[in-house]
């Protein structure tokens, strides 16, 4: 009896932390390099991986490079290519952070909360420290998140003769969106 009241205590335990934790394999990453001179380099990957965790703010995203889908085949295989993304070589882009006051967002109660975001995302096996602004929503249960922040090309060691006239813009925007 003392055993499996023990068991049932603990799988309960299991229960309430696993359930701090939410995950999605439907995530999606856009992001828009288009500069006036080209309105092309723009791309959108649907099967990123993404956790959140309402206790502790804890918040990762993973996104397969070869997994952005461009309207032009030819500026996909530009993009995936070793002088670009090197996808082979490097085939994720990761974002791990923080939401900064996660006690602010009231994960039983429909509402929006504005929330910002801190970590370091990695680019071609380069880290940088990153900063996202964006939004959890909280309705019937469910929880989307939503976040828009740009990068620097350059710091990710990605440069080029499109780069250089002006095809493809220095600062893309990133835009990032999951349910959970």
């Amino acid at each position: 009896m003392k055993k499996t009241t023990l068991v049932l205590a603990l799988v309960f335990a299991a229960g309430i932390v696993m359930a701090q934790k939410k995950t999605t394999s439907s995530a999606v990453v856009s992001f828009d390099a288009t500069t006036p001179k080209d309105a092309l380099p723009k791309a959108e990957n649907k099967t990123v991986i993404g956790s959140i965790d309402i206790k502790t703010g804890a918040v990762a995203f993973e996104a397969a490079v070869k997994n952005f889908a461009f309207s032009n085949p030819k500026i996909q295989e530009h993009f995936n290519a070793p002088n670009w993304m090197d996808s082979d070589q490097f085939p994720k882009f990761v974002f791990t952070g923080t939401i900064v006051k996660i006690n602010k967002v009231n994960f039983s109660k429909d509402g929006t909360y504005n929330v910002k975001a801190e970590g370091d995302l990695t680019v071609k096996g380069i880290s940088k420290p990153a900063k996202a602004e964006g939004t959890i929503t909280v309705a019937n249960g469910k929880i989307k998140v939503a976040a828009n922040f740009k990068l620097k090309l350059e710091d990710y060691n990605i440069s080029g003769q499109p780069i250089e006239a002006g095809k493809v813009d220095k600062e893309p925007k990133v835009s990032v969106s999951a349910e959970f």
